[in-house]
């Protein structure tokens, strides 16, 4: 969510630890970790605004890589790619809230059941999403560490890590596991010149080049 404020400082929540990958980016001291309640609460009182670059991962208030010409690039060719081939009953988001049970990440884009309008009085949950995709370059570590533990925690079926740094998707799917241990079970890289599958429920409704989706 582009939306900061600073404010982590909320009573009423656990005190914890931040996990390896965010150790960087939060104070060493401890400090309170967010419910998405609470997250959700600062937006809509203002306290995050439009301008600020943060998204709520695993209760921690995460400022967002900064992107540069070749993600812009990437994330647009993505989402038109799975324009194209996604179908009726789905529609595709890019740059937009998602929900799960301790985070709400922006995905680059994320393939969701129903209608943006279905989903006007909240944000889309993980339990909606059929495929989540992002691309990746100084985020690359980020990505496959944090998010993929996030997303699989959640359960959504399938991830993708455009990778741009080494010029492929990385499809991770079967999610299992809670808490710091979960995960995807598995994963297939496509290079440049291979495809991937877009897969809705189990049903194989497309497949996109990766030379298209990597810019």
């Amino acid at each position: 969510m582009d939306k900061s404020g600073g404010a982590a400082y909320l009573s009423g929540a656990p005190m914890a630890q931040p996990a390896p990958e965010l150790e960087a980016l939060v104070p060493p001291t401890a400090i309170h970790r967010l419910s998405v309640a609470q997250y959700q609460a600062m937006a809509s009182l203002g306290i995050l605004r439009p301008e600020d670059r943060v998204e709520l991962l695993e209760g921690w208030l995460v400022e967002k890589m900064t992107k540069n010409p070749p993600h812009r690039i990437a994330t647009r060719e993505v989402r038109l790619a799975l324009e194209r081939v996604v179908p009726h009953g789905w529609y595709v988001d890019s740059q937009e809230p998602i929900v799960t049970a301790d985070s709400e990440p922006e995905p680059d884009a994320a393939v969701i059941r129903g209608e943006s309008r279905d989903y006007s009085s909240q944000n889309p949950p993980a339990g909606q999403v059929g495929l989540v995709v992002e691309v990746a370059d100084a985020s690359l570590l980020r990505d496959r560490r944090l998010k993929g533990r996030i997303y699989a925690r959640a359960g959504i079926p399938i991830y993708w890590i455009v990778n741009l740094v080494e010029r492929r998707v990385e499809v991770y799917a079967q999610p299992a596991g809670d808490g710091p241990l979960a995960a995807y079970g598995s994963r297939h890289d496509a290079g440049e010149g291979e495809s991937v599958a877009v897969t809705l429920d189990g049903v194989e409704v497309g497949n996109l080049a990766v030379s298209v989706l990597v810019g």
